[in-house]
């Protein structure tokens, strides 16, 4: 090998170069998700929107697997009350229809049904921190259905409402 004069020399890439944390989180909790078969949080909090109070009521979901490297056609597993189950498995394919249609696309391409003790749904209710927004705002953000969602957008509605002239910065 000649090096011409003058030339900085090439280094070659290091290996164990100081990575940033988002770079290595996809390969920490993505085994940990497959694993135990992570049901994603707005499908098990919006659960009884998605298949209706009365089978909500007596059904959870437990987890959500998909096949190695794909993002479609996996398997929804629910928890059912032993008496509910035959019934379950009955409207299988409308619940598949229902959590497709909530996802978007084809994310479920089969149902399994296992018996056990069904956790009850919470009730959502808004965080006691929040405060409504003033009357003069109107009426627009009545009728939103979440009253999570409602409370923070009334909450951002009355911090913008209450803002005077250009933010100081100090």
């Amino acid at each position: 090998m000649s090096k011409r004069a003058g030339a900085p020399p090439v280094e070659a890439p290091r290996q164990n170069r100081a990575r940033a944390v988002s770079e290595l989180l996809p390969a920490i909790h993505g085994a940990a998700f497959k694993r135990f078969g992570f049901v994603q949080s707005a499908l098990v909090t919006r659960w009884p929107e998605i298949v209706g109070a009365r089978w909500a009521a007596a059904s959870n979901p437990e987890s959500l697997r998909f096949p190695p490297g794909k993002k479609a056609d996996g398997v929804l597993t629910i928890v059912v009350r032993g008496a509910h189950a035959p019934m379950m498995q009955h409207i299988a394919p409308e619940i598949i229809e229902r959590v497709n249609r909530f996802f978007g696309y084809a994310a479920v391409a089969r149902l399994t049904i296992r018996q056990g003790e069904v956790a009850k749904p919470m009730p959502r209710t808004a965080p006691p921190s929040l405060k409504p927004a003033p009357p003069e705002i109107g009426e627009g953000l009545k009728v939103i259905g979440d009253p999570e969602l409602r409370a923070v957008l009334e909450s951002l509605a009355a911090g913008v409402h209450a803002t005077r002239g250009i933010p100081k910065v100090g």
